[in-house]
């Protein structure tokens, strides 16, 4: 009987191990987009990336578009006519134009989840203007290595408390569930700044139904508890800085109606004054601004029917799950909310306050 030689057996082997490699391409030939933007003409996608490209001397930022049935047909036509290939796994922001959120982006969001070429962890932001000229500004206001948009994101650089943070992990979650909703951040080109944030859309099963406006985003984050460190609040009496929020509430139903008190408390500092306002009318001019603008705002979105605070997460233990699937429609219109802010002025800087 003969034997195959040993060289055979590492060739044969080698075959094995390999198979999982066949379609790797190297670092420097694959393009990298970190923003995405996505619009619709029609039934066809317009997709436009925004590509850092390395330069031996300087970095550079290039768009790119094409247009498809899906996005996959569009993002493989943008790879077929470049010298890279496309790896959308590193898309850090995903900008969908205004009108395509109204029309809704069921299917956008389920073909992320589904292709798995789009990390879910990716932002989503609505454009309060068309991409093509919003993408045309970033690329005059970018910084060399293309990441201006998703800075003004990230908690560690550009983020402020009243901006909402919504992923597409997140999205998919809002379409598919009974009892929660989610806010959009809303942008368009700055003046004199790269971007400017305008408020959130409010996005109901994967369309945008309502829009709230900044201070209102900064009370939904503090809904979810969020942090709110370093927001301002200017009064008639007085300028404030949170510096520590925390939520409580308490849910029940009685003859049928679901009744939730909510409790805000904050700690905060004070920055300035007018006048010589004690410490109690600062309190009590604080409570009533916050708990004016949040009654005004959910009023806004349980007329819409989107519940964006996720409020019916407190109920889904106390209604069956028959009823809980019209929770939109049925119960959420009846909610009786009972929302009261607590304010504690821990610092009065150097100067004291008046005694009250």
């Amino acid at each position: 009987m003969r034997t195959i030689p040993v060289k055979i057996w590492i060739m044969i082997c080698s075959v094995f191990l390999l198979n999982g490699c066949w379609d790797t391409k190297d670092i420097n030939h694959r393009s990298l987009p970190i923003v995405m933007g996505v619009s619709m003409f029609g039934d066809q996608y317009k997709i436009h990336l925004q590509i850092p490209d390395p330069d031996p001397d300087t970095m550079q930022v290039k768009i790119v578009t094409e247009m498809g049935e899906t996005v996959s047909k569009a993002v493989d036509k943008i790879s077929a006519n470049m010298e890279s290939r496309i790896d959308l796994l590193h898309v850090k922001v995903i900008v969908i134009d205004k009108e395509l959120a109204k029309k809704g982006v069921k299917d956008l969001i389920s073909g992320f989840m589904r292709a798995r070429e789009v990390s879910p962890k990716a932002l989503i932001v609505v454009s309060d203007e068309e991409i093509e000229p919003f993408f045309t500004h970033l690329k005059k206001t970018t910084d060399p290595q293309g990441t201006t948009l998703f800075d003004f994101f990230d908690k560690d650089a550009g983020w402020n408390p009243q901006i909402a943070l919504t992923r597409v992990w997140q999205v998919y979650r809002s379409i598919h569930s009974y009892t929660r909703d989610v806010a959009v951040p809303i942008i368009k080109s700055g003046d004199s700044t790269g971007v400017e944030h305008l408020g959130s859309a409010v996005i109901k099963n994967g369309k945008m139904v309502e829009r709230i406006e900044t201070d209102e985003t900064l009370l939904v984050n503090a809904f979810y508890e969020e942090s709110t460190y370093g927001k301002v609040e200017v009064m008639d009496e007085a300028t404030v800085m949170i510096v520590n929020n925390t939520m409580k509430h308490n849910s029940e139903i009685i003859d049928q109606i679901p009744y939730l008190n909510s409790q805000l408390h904050l700690k905060v500092v004070l920055l300035e004054t007018k006048g010589n306002p004690t410490e109690k009318e600062i309190r009590a001019s604080l409570e009533k601004l916050l708990t004016n603008r949040f009654n005004e705002m959910f009023t806004k979105i349980q007329e819409s029917e989107a519940d964006i605070l996720g409020v019916g997460q407190y109920f889904r233990t106390k209604i069956q799950r028959e009823k809980l699937k019209n929770w939109r429609s049925k119960q959420y219109p009846n909610l009786k909310m009972d929302f009261q802010v607590h304010v504690v002025i821990q610092n009065e800087g150097q100067l004291k306050l008046v005694a009250d």
